[in-house]
């Protein structure tokens, strides 16, 4: 079995020198209802086909109206497998698990059984969370988040890179009678802890393997490489950006959430001054009424020109 964490997944998303970009489910834009099946799975297809590097899938265990996103609604685990059988080389990502809403050891094998499957494509991004009525609902204090967070990422490195471990935590204990099966198809899946997740820089850098966060205003962006940089080296950095590409390619950038609606010739600038700050991937959201359609106009006039 290969050393480290550079599994298929990790190799296509942050292998290349250049900026590489992904998409997030549900593709369609479904996000307060069950998005079709069939039409979700042939966007997929047809994302792999167009040059995205990476299809991301939320964690959102239950869903909460006033929140009104639900994400793909189906569940990540169940629903990464059945994309891996329908897509070839794309990796997959989740975008991302809430850790302390569920036990470790679940998560290791479910983590482990999808990046067999997919023939190590799975990156795992992970989360804290941050839909407070899910916590009582799985009987969780808020504010042991951060320990849990820590925890969870200890048990799950353990399960993946030992064999019949010895382990105690708030979560249970291992006496070195029990494994974990299936292993992943490298020592250890990569993990992106997601925003802060409730620790100090210094834990990030030295237990992630990469950095996933949000789209941040520029000088903004730049302290949060510096401040990366400084603890994690190397290791890459992932951002998601809302993008919605106007018709006009020359049209000026306008403020959405977390992104811009802009023409296509000013996101290949904003990419290629992105990828000069040293950001290594990033999620992006195409909108509008023909998904198909809109995931080739990006893949056309924006990956295809950087």
């Amino acid at each position: 079995m290969p050393d480290g964490h550079e599994n298929a997944g990790y190799q296509r998303v942050f292998g290349p020198d250049a900026l590489t970009f992904g998409t997030g489910f549900p593709l369609t834009g479904a996000r307060e209802s069950r998005p079709a099946i069939e039409r979700e799975l042939d966007l997929a297809a047809h994302a792999e086909r167009v040059g995205f590097d990476a299809l991301w899938a939320r964690d959102v265990p239950l869903y909460w109206p006033r929140f009104g996103d639900a994400g793909q609604t189906f569940d990540t685990w169940p629903w990464l497998s059945h994309v891996a059988a329908h897509t070839d080389d794309i990796a997959l990502g989740t975008a991302s698990v809430v850790l302390p809403l569920r036990h470790p050891l679940h998560v290791a094998k479910s983590a482990a059984t999808v990046d067999r499957l997919s023939d190590g494509r799975l990156l795992l991004g992970i989360a804290t969370g941050d839909r407070d009525p899910e916590f009582p609902a799985f009987g969780v204090d808020r504010d042991d988040r951060g320990e849990l967070f820590r925890e969870s990422v200890d048990v799950m490195r353990t399960v993946w890179r030992e064999d019949f471990p010895e382990l105690a935590t708030s979560w249970g204990e291992l006496d070195g009678d029990l494994d974990l099966v299936p292993t992943p198809t490298t020592e250890t899946i990569p993990l992106l802890p997601t925003g802060r997740s409730r620790q100090s820089m210094e834990w990030l850098g030295t237990h992630g393997d990469g950095w996933l966060f949000y789209q941040l205003p520029r000088e903004t962006l730049e302290t949060y490489l510096d401040d990366w940089r400084a603890v994690a080296g190397a290791k890459p950095y992932a951002m998601a950006v809302r993008t919605e590409l106007a018709d006009d390619p020359t049209a000026d950038p306008e403020h959405v959430h977390q992104g811009f609606r802009a023409g296509s010739e000013w996101f290949v600038e904003y990419f290629r001054d992105l990828d000069a700050m040293g950001v290594d991937h990033v999620l992006v959201s195409t909108a509008g009424d023909d998904p198909e359609r809109e995931l080739t106009r990006f893949a056309q006039s924006v990956i295809e020109q950087l």
